[in-house]
């Protein structure tokens, strides 16, 4: 049922100043590094031992001083209350099939994780295949994935506990629902990919040191293969790479069990592919792409030749046959030519191809043959998020999920012969979606590139040059901003702000050469296109500096500490969340050494000066009047390791000479995002937009 708000009280009033914060003295022991005969002096290095007394007494004195900031915030129990109500809907994601059964996630409203159903028919009565809330007390225990065997005998999945990427893997039986005794542990950034019913492939490193599993460097990643029924100790070692210990490597089958493929990578750009014929008895590995030069990933087999995705000579991608007993690339045949669009990802179902484009950040999606030829556009509902075509080669059907920012998300059932997408579910929220709207602007920034940026306000919005906005962006890592249904954001909308959200460089948006312009020694294109936007919505009337917030996570959270450190006038609130704020040290800690290839590194000569000048930890100067900040990041974040935050929030207090509050809220038996409960994501953005809302001037409506 759609509630309709029909009544708006709009309040300007400034609000009433919250008590001078007092911050808990962080104590400095300078360490002091030379890099080639710079000397960089890092006064809170002790905040990098996470299993310190005095780091954990640390954290606990700044939990206290932030949450007895937020407590005093008015409106902030309405805020939570609000966004309760609002999150309180049946939240479905698209179905797929195995055999006879539909699966489908289903989150009934609140509940912490989504649980996992199945259905025999579409109109049958659905029944719960998997549970994950029954894993723990308190939701912090997550399903990260699940894989069925070829036949559909078994499904192996993996729980991921507390928001860490460590993952553990069961098996269960898919006739009984039990599950059978095999554990494998230690796994990291894997798929789970089967070998019939007999056993699968998956990624792990070594066992590490407990006390320093979430934030030791992690090296060696191996291919293993594991067979039902048996212990992880028997588990066949199938690929390993001694001489490189900083790779990773993901093993996949094809779909028929031909082949088994190794993606491997330095880093976040640039892959190697291999490929085995499991049909050929006694073969070992085929080069297929050699590395790290291009970007390249496997689609599918199409009888004895590879399909492959890549951007060799095609920055935008595109498709390619290739046969493994000829690789080159002067024996590469076309199958899906490049296009002006970027081409995002290629999946397969029903014997087609389906190639996923973005045009302006909005997706446009074509089914092809395996030979390349077209058949139709897939019709979208209009400019927004469209993901999930495909499925299994005898597949006659799928569903597939869009989304707009004032759309919530639909999931229309695709006939693979006729092309006709049917509604088959729409999410019901608490939310009239006519009573907003999204505008596409495009602004230059200042090398007077065109960049593209989502604007949602609520209808009859006035450009007086005082409506509060929050602008977000990510920029890196081939990641495109592309429209999305947010319940908080749209809250945020529903009190009178504006969403801005960027399409900045460093993503994939135009392909590879948007990507590389925001990279290495580009990177600070990133931070001037979000300048940019800030003061494109100032010059055009949408808000002014006292009404604008940034926000961002992640690589968005060194985003938002490069942007606020290099233009503190600009900005009144900044929310940088589980960021990279140290550039001279991230590649030390679990997974950033993967980083490198987006960042380069201070270990190198070339790179140190660039990521120095950029550096959001050591670009903080005293006497400097910042943003009112809230740094956020959580105790199992073991991708971001929350020293960077620690760090960053420990010199900003030091630092700030303005009247803004710089705070850290640090959450516990929780990570970088993703497997958060339901009541802690809901914790969080109250918390987020409490703080935006007072220190914008804003009142709860």
């Amino acid at each position: 049922m759609l509630l309709k708000i029909n009544v708006i009280i709009i309040c300007m009033t400034v609000s009433t100043p919250l008590p001078a914060q007092q911050y808990p003295v962080t104590a400095q022991h300078p360490v002091t590094d030379d890099y080639f005969g710079t000397k960089v002096t890092d006064p809170y290095r002790w905040l990098e031992d996470d299993n310190s007394e005095a780091t954990k007494a640390w954290v606990e004195e700044q939990n206290k001083v932030t949450q007895e900031y937020l407590s005093a915030i008015p409106f902030r129990d309405k805020v939570r209350a609000r966004l309760e109500t609002l999150w309180n809907y049946p939240k479905y994601s698209s179905p797929f099939k195995k055999n006879e059964w539909y699966y489908f996630n289903k989150n009934d409203g609140l509940q912490n994780q989504a649980v996992l159903y199945r259905q025999k028919g579409l109109d049958a009565t659905p029944e719960i295949f998997f549970d994950p809330n029954k894993l723990s007390a308190d939701g912090t225990a997550a399903l990260n994935n699940m894989s069925f065997s070829r036949n559909g005998k078994y499904a192996a999945y993996t729980i991921a506990r507390s928001g860490s990427d460590w993952e553990e893997a069961y098996i269960k039986d898919v006739a009984t629902g039990q599950d059978l005794g095999d554990t494998l542990r230690w796994l990291k950034f894997t798929g789970l990919s089967w070998l019939g019913d007999d056993g699968f492939y998956y990624s792990r490193y070594p066992t590490p040191d407990e006390q320093t599993k979430l934030s030791h460097q992690n090296q060696y990643h191996t291919v293993y293969f594991h067979k039902v029924g048996t212990p992880q100790s028997e588990d066949v070692l199938v690929y390993e790479d001694r001489e490189h210990p900083l790779r990773t490597v993901g093993a996949f089958t094809t779909e028929d069990n031909r082949f088994l493929l190794l993606t491997v990578s330095e880093g976040t750009s640039g892959t190697e592919l291999l490929a085995k014929d499991l049909s050929a008895k006694d073969t070992g590995f085929t080069l297929i792409v050699p590395g790290f030069d291009t970007q390249a990933g496997f689609v599918d087999n199409d009888g004895e030749r590879l399909l492959v995705q890549t951007n060799a000579d095609a920055p935008n991608y595109k498709v390619v046959s290739i046969d493994p007993h000829q690789p080159g690339k002067d024996h590469w045949i076309t199958v899906i030519p490049e296009r002006t669009e970027a081409l995002q990802s290629v999946s397969t179902g029903g014997g087609y191809l389906y190639a996923n484009y973005l045009k302006d950040a909005s997706t446009k999606v074509y089914q092809h043959t395996y030979k390349g030829a077209l058949v139709r556009e897939i019709a979208l509902p209009g400019i927004g998020t469209a993901s999930g075509f495909g499925g299994e080669h005898q597949d006659k059907e799928f569903f597939y999920t869009y989304f707009s920012f004032s759309y919530p998300p639909a999931i229309f059932h695709y006939d693979v012969t006729t092309g006709k997408s049917t509604l088959f579910r729409k999410a019901e929220v608490q939310f009239n979606p006519d009573d907003f709207e999204t505008d596409q602007v495009f602004f230059p920034s200042k090398d007077g590139t065109k960049v593209p940026m989502f604007l949602t306000y609520r209808k009859g919005m006035k450009r007086d040059g005082n409506n509060p906005v929050l602008l977000y962006g990510y920029g890196g890592f081939q990641i495109p901003m592309t429209p999305t249904f947010s319940i908080s954001t749209l809250f945020f909308v529903e009190e009178g702000g504006i969403y801005a959200q960027v399409a900045l460089r460093g993503g994939s948006e135009y392909g590879e050469a948007w990507h590389e312009a925001g990279m290495l020694h580009r990177k600070q294109n990133v931070f001037d296109d979000m300048i940019a936007a800030a003061e494109y919505l100032i010059k055009g009337k949408y808000t002014n500096k006292d009404r604008l917030a940034l926000r961002g996570g992640s690589n968005g959270g060194l985003l938002v500490g490069a942007c606020m450190t290099q233009r503190p006038d600009l900005f009144k609130v900044a929310i940088p969340q589980v960021g990279v704020m140290d550039m001279l040290r991230f590649q030390k800690f679990t997974i950033g050494w993967a980083w490198v290839t987006e960042y380069g590194s201070s270990d190198k000569p070339e790179d140190f000066a660039y990521l120095y000048g950029y550096s959001p930890y050591h670009n903080l100067k005293p006497g400097v009047s910042y943003p009112a900040t809230l740094v956020t990041t959580a105790d199992h974040d073991d991708r971001v390791v929350p020293a960077h935050s620690f760090k960053f929030a420990a010199r900003l207090q030091a630092d700030n000479a303005g009247p803004n509050p710089t705070l850290i809220r640090i959450d516990s038996k929780a990570g970088h995002g993703g497997g958060k409960p339901t009541a802690k994501v809901i914790d969080e953005a109250a918390d987020i937009y409490s703080f935006i809302m007072y220190n914008l001037g804003m009142q709860y409506r």
